[in-house]
Order: C-alpha cells, then sequence, then structure tokens
C-alpha cells in the first residue's frame, strides 16, 4: 500500500479525500523576528533581573487569538522564570506584559509534501501593556535581590510619560488587599481574544485572576473586569508554595485563568480555570462567564476527564466550546507526552455555582456536559510521524482562523494550536504552531467570530500533488468519539 501511495505522489495522482478529520494541514515554528534570532520588537534590549534580555522572544503560544486575514495575536505568560535566581520571588522578573502580532499565512505545499500547506510564521510587533494610572509594584525588600519591580532600565525608569507598566514580578501587587486588586502590577497573561470591532483585546491571567481589556493599537488598559469572589485569594504572596497554604479559599497559585473565550457574537466572555480551586475536589475546575456589556457573572463547574489541568477554551457557538486538557508531560518536561485532548463542552444545562466556595456542599451539581473528545492531538501528531518525547509538553494556545479550500473543493475550517515554550528553546523547542483543518459535519453548529473587519467567508489555495491523501491515511485511525 506505501508503495502505491509512493507511486501515485510521484505521478501527481490526485484520488478523492477520505473522511478522516480533523486532519493536520500544516506546522511551523517562530524563532526570531527581523531584529534577530530569539529576539521580540519592544525595543528593550537591557538585562531583567535574571540576567536574561527584556526582548527575549518566547512563551507566545501561552495564549492565541485570530483577529482577521492571517493576523493572529499571541502572548507570553509572565516572561522567562525557567532560569532560578531567587526562589523567594519564583525567580520571576520585571518582564513587562505583553502581546505580539503574527502573520500565520497558510500556502499550497509544493506537489507530493507531506501536508498540503506550508506555515511560515512571521512576527509584526510587539505591544507592551500598561495603565495610565499608578500600579502596585513591589519593593524587593527581603526577598533577596532588593531590586524594586518597577520596571527599570540601566539608568532610567522604563515607567514614565503616564505609563505604568504591568510585569510578571511576583512581588508586584499591594499585601494590603487581595489577589484581586485591579490595581497590582503583576501580570500572568495566559490566554487572549480579539473584541468583535477589532479595537482591543481581551486577557485573562493567573495571578488574580484578572480578566483585562487593552486597547489592541496601544496596550492601554481599559477595563479590568471582576470575577466570583470565590476566585481570589485573601493572603497574597511573592511565593506560590507559601501562596498555597496560606490560604483556604480561592484559586491555587499558578493555575488561575488559564483559558479565555469571546462567544461568537461578541457580548460574552468565557474564562476558565486550569485547576481546582484551594478546597474544591481535585479534578473539579470552574468556568465563568463575563457580560462584556456589564460586566455581570455566571459561574459553573466541568469535571476533567484525561488531563491534569486546562490550558484554554475556545467558543463554537452560544453554548458549546473546545477545551484544551493536558498533562505536562512532552517536549521540555524531559518525557513522553500523553495527553493533549480537545473536548467539546456544552454549558447549557449546567448549574450555576456564583458565590460557592466548596463545591463539595452542593446537592444534585450538574456539571458542564463533556460531548466527546473532538482531537487527541498526541495521537494526531504520532500519526505525522512526530515521536511523543518532541510533542511539546505544554500545549496551550487555539484559535479557530480562516477557512481555506482544499484541492478537492471542500471549504475547511482551521483550528491552530500553539505551545508556551517556556522561554527556553533548547529544552522545549521553538514556539510551535500546528493547522488542523475540519468540516461542518466535524463540529455540529460552528459559527465563526464576527469580527468588525468583514472577511472573505473562504479563500482558495490550490493544492498540487498527493500530499493532503499522505495526511489523512496516516490520520485515518482518528476517530472523534460521541457521546452514547
Amino acid at each position: 500500500m506505501r508503495r502505491f501511495i509512493a507511486l501515485a505522489a510521484i505521478a501527481g495522482f490526485v484520488a478523492a479525500p477520505l473522511s478522516a478529520a480533523p486532519v493536520l494541514i500544516a506546522t511551523g515554528s517562530l524563532s526570531g523576528s527581523s531584529a534577530g534570532t530569539g529576539v521580540d520588537l519592544s525595543g528593550l534590549t537591557y538585562s531583567l533581573e535574571n540576567g536574561l534580555p527584556q526582548n527575549d522572544l518566547g512563551g507566545i503560544g501561552s495564549g492565541l487569538a485570530y483577529a482577521g486575514g492571517n493576523t493572529f495575536y499571541a502572548v507570553p505568560d509572565r516572561g522567562p522564570n525557567a532560569l532560578v535566581y531567587n526562589n523567594a520571588v519564583d525567580s520571576t522578573t520585571s518582564y513587562i506584559s505583553r502581546f505580539q502580532t503574527l502573520t500565520l499565512a497558510l500556502n499550497a505545499a509544493a506537489p507530493g509534501s507531506a501536508l498540503p500547506f506550508t506555515l511560515s510564521p512571521q512576527l509584526s510587533a510587539t505591544t507592551l501593556l500598561y495603565s495610565a494610572a499608578p500600579l502596585a509594584y513591589g519593593s524587593g525588600a527581603g526577598l533577596g535581590n532588593d531590586i524594586n519591580g518597577n520596571p527599570l532600565a540601566p539608568g532610567n525608569w522604563v515607567n514614565s510619560g503616564g505609563k505604568y507598566y504591568y510585569t510578571g514580578r511576583s512581588d508586584n501587587y499591594d499585601p494590603s488587599k487581595n489577589s484581586g486588586n485591579p490595581a497590582d502590577a503583576r501580570f500572568d497573561p495566559e490566554s487572549i481574544r480579539v473584541a468583535n470591532d477589532g479595537k482591543s483585546v481581551f486577557i485573562s491571567d493567573e495571578y488574580g485572576p484578572y480578566v483585562r481589556q487593552f486597547d489592541s493599537a496601544t496596550g492601554k488598559v481599559i477595563r479590568t473586569y471582576a470575577v466570583p469572589a470565590e476566585l481570589y485569594v485573601n493572603n497574597p504572596s511573592p511565593s506560590g508554595a507559601t501562596e498555597i497554604s496560606g490560604n483556604t479559599v480561592g484559586r491555587t497559585a499558578n493555575k488561575g485563568m488559564e483559558g479565555l473565550a469571546i462567544m461568537p457574537d461578541g457580548k460574552t466572555l468565557v474564562g476558565i480555570m486550569q485547576a481546582n480551586l484551594v478546597n474544591d475536589p481535585v479534578g473539579t475546575v470552574r468556568i465563568v462567564t463575563i457580560d462584556v456589556a456589564s460586566g455581570a457573572t455566571h459561574e459553573y463547574a466541568y469535571q476533567l476527564t484525561t488531563g491534569s489541568g486546562i490550558s484554554d477554551i475556545v467558543a463554537v457557538d452560544a453554548t458549546h466550546f473546545l477545551v484544551d486538557e493536558r498533562d505536562g508531560k512532552g517536549l521540555g518536561d524531559g518525557s513522553k507526552a500523553k495527553v493533549k485532548t480537545l473536548f467539546e463542552v456544552d454549558l447549557s444545562g449546567a448549574t450555576d455555582i456564583k458565590g460557592v466556595t466548596n463545591l463539595s456542599t452542593v446537592t444534585s451539581l450538574k456539571y458542564a456536559k463533556n460531548q466527546g473528545a473532538f482531537l487527541d492531538l498526541v495521537g494526531a501528531l504520532k500519526a505525522f510521524g512526530i515521536s511523543a518525547d518532541q510533542i511539546p509538553s505544554k500545549i496551550e494556545g487555539i484559535a479557530f482562523g480562516k477557512d481555506v479550500v482544499d484541492a478537492f473543493g471542500n471549504t475547511l475550517h482551521t483550528l491552530y494550536i500553539a505551545n508556551d515554550n517556556d522561554f527556553d528553546p533548547a529544552n522545549s523547542g521553538q514556539n510551535q504552531f500546528y493547522v488542523f483543518g475540519f468540516k461542518d459535519s466535524d463540529l455540529a453548529g460552528f459559527t465563526p467570530q464576527a469580527l468588525g473587519a468583514p472577511e472573505p467567508a473562504s479563500w482558495a489555495l490550490l493544492i498540487m500533488g498527493f500530499g493532503l491523501i499522505g495526511a489523512t491515511l496516516r490520520l485515518q485511525r482518528r476517530k472523534r468519539l460521541l457521546p452514547a
């Protein structure tokens, strides 16, 4: 059979596509920018507290959002803290929070290629996030380095001209208030979504947890949304371990609001916690809906299936979502990836648990319904020939993209998946992107976000050769799991 496929590819033979879906259609990576390898476009060349550069390009797959056309926004998390230098602040630095503007264009692959499309990610801009009002920074006193948490460049403060930058330093908060203080400078971005008019972005965070809205052109904060009070911790600490031991309610340190979705009409945000709250049953995570206009919230529970936590969420329609369950195994962990699965979840009918501090006290709790696996990423990548120890351990960013038309005339929706490489390409690989194509029949009711800038419903790319057949044959054993 393999010999027949190879001969057919050489001959340029094109046959009808197989039915297996979603199908891997492209991969790509990003290692640098026009400013150089491993460098973003912030223009900040000075060193952080750990000696690494402020313009280090990494971790950008923590969150990924479609912004129209071939444009995507990506957020790195709180910065490079894999390099241990000060445990008192969990080795975090004054890395300025930012989002990266990417071009992720799909182009037809050459005849005989393993995949039908090519993807060559490019970085076009870096936008730093700031507040026009003063923020709470730590002094560093008693934490081993005594360096103020205000972003410091040699000879001058970066904060100037009415701009107070958010950073990843874990001590940048007001200790007299709970972790939900909107004036805290510490920020750990984990997911990003674009407002329907394209003029602002929403970013969720793990420290508060917060959901903040920023001007997409300038990076200036517009609004910080309050989430239900039971998600906050009353006793913040620069040390995650101390914070966990010092609180009996609220989110677990470094496992806050990991994912964020926006409904297709743009009127509601949907955030999801990475793991259970401190006093909730292990394996139960909370989902929060936020009305964009009023800030009104509702809260629901979701039971993990195969993963140890949630990394992102994206809206399918007004009540259905894809959630990214994963383990921490794979490239970067020194092990083999096992669980990176996107499940379809239905919120309709779930119990509103807003105000409940401990889910164990709720009788007849109706969880958000898991409707089955949409994509087993580990299985799909292994079928393509990527070994389990080379699949990134932190698959964290997911976003729907622009439709494409394949060589058989089929319109395919696209799903982009990205990793967080912890600013450590030597051990965790590059900033990696995987693109899957799927049909309406694969995800019933799928409704693309109604972004303000009008985009064509689909765009045709000529695919020549036998690449698509090779890809679909490798994935034909992948079947979507549906509820009984």
